[in-house]
């Protein structure tokens, strides 16, 4: 819900919400048994709390819609192969030095150039992403390549010992998106590295048959070993900010990566439109994001332990814990995060 406020501020909610498939709950299930934990509904009592719908949206969908709302604008220039390297600034300008080519002169620079930006790099100077030791695998198959008694309109979380397993349907009920996750350790970070089903596999012999279905309709797999940082004070110097994951990397776990980035587009924006003084406006910008994305990257690495991964009597705990919220206990419980990060906030 917070990500369509964000999309409807920046005018390209209705198309979103055209390639959008809006799902009827949200399904815990246990991935040794094949039970149900508990289930979170999404139907009208939650539009009604939260303002606008739960919905899944493919990522290519969402970035053509964005493309055409730059390119429609009129006010968006937009160049490939622009690997930015650096910048220098004075009191009037930013000079943005690009890889092989001239200086680019701009009023401000914002580094939105994701988890290993080379703008925070010169303007922080900090370690590298941490690497978590979650290694993720994805992959996305035909509707009808999916087991029968797993097309549910929902999305579905799988949670087992330092394991677990996503999927939901995307693009109009066309295809299924498979998310697999494992707990193996691995210290090395790897991104979109294509690997075998019998690799996917090793970390999920001992689940129950029914989630075990997903990773053997699986095909083209890829691997991604996750990264995120610690939350920092300040991604404000002089009249460059950053935005998303440059500024505030996270985890997968709380399914909020992208949300917190559109969210940090819409809070400039607003800053950017209302205050004439431009440090001014990203100081403001900073401090309306620094604590709410510093929350989400801590809760999300929490999330992770104790309600994907945890086993034993861990795992019964959240069991029991979670079978004990109402619908209505759920939704005061998101309601920091579903109606939070509005340029009004």
């Amino acid at each position: 819900p917070n990500a369509f406020n964000c999309f409807d501020f920046l005018g390209i909610g209705g198309a979103l919400r055209e390639n959008a498939v809006y799902i009827d709950r949200l399904r815990l299930m246990d991935a040794l048994s094949g039970e149900e934990i508990c289930h979170i509904p999404l139907d009208e009592d939650f539009r009604e709390r939260f303002g606008n719908p739960y919905a899944v949206v493919h990522r290519a969908d969402l970035h053509l819609d964005l493309l055409e709302a730059c390119r429609s604008s009129g006010k968006v220039e937009m160049r490939t192969r622009h690997a930015v390297c650096g910048y220098r600034q004075d009191e009037n300008a930013v000079f943005v030095q690009v890889e092989n080519r001239d200086e680019i002169e701009g009023t401000a620079l914002i580094g939105a150039d994701g988890l290993r930006s080379a703008v925070r790099r010169q303007m922080l100077d900090d370690d590298p992403p941490r690497v978590s030791g979650h290694t993720t695998y994805r992959s996305v198959i035909p509707t009808e390549s999916m087991p029968e008694d797993l097309r549910w309109n929902a999305a579905t979380l799988w949670a087992g010992p330092k394991c677990h397993i996503v999927h939901y349907p995307l693009k109009g009920w066309k295809v299924f998106n498979l998310v697999v996750t494992f707990h193996n350790d691995v210290r090395e970070a790897v991104a979109g590295k294509p690997v075998s089903r019998e690799e996917v596999e090793q970390g999920f012999e001992h689940i129950h048959p029914r989630p075990k279905q997903v990773i053997d309709h699986g095909t083209d797999w890829r691997l991604w070993v996750l990264c995120d940082r610690d939350p920092v004070r300040n991604w404000v110097d002089g009249r460059v900010a950053l935005l998303g994951d440059a500024a505030h990397p996270m985890l997968q776990y709380f399914a909020q990566g992208a949300c917190m980035a559109m969210e940090d587009a819409v809070s400039l924006s607003h800053r950017c439109r209302t205050e004439q003084d431009l440090d001014k406006a990203l100081a403001l910008y900073l401090e309306d994001r620094m604590v709410r994305t510093s929350r989400v990257v801590i809760d999300s690495r929490l999330i992770g332990d104790h309600i994907y991964h945890p086993s034993g009597a861990a795992a019964s705990v959240r069991n029991s814990v979670m079978r004990s919220f109402s619908p209505e206990d759920w939704y005061d419980r998101l309601e920091w995060l579903y109606q939070g990060g509005k340029p009004e906030g």
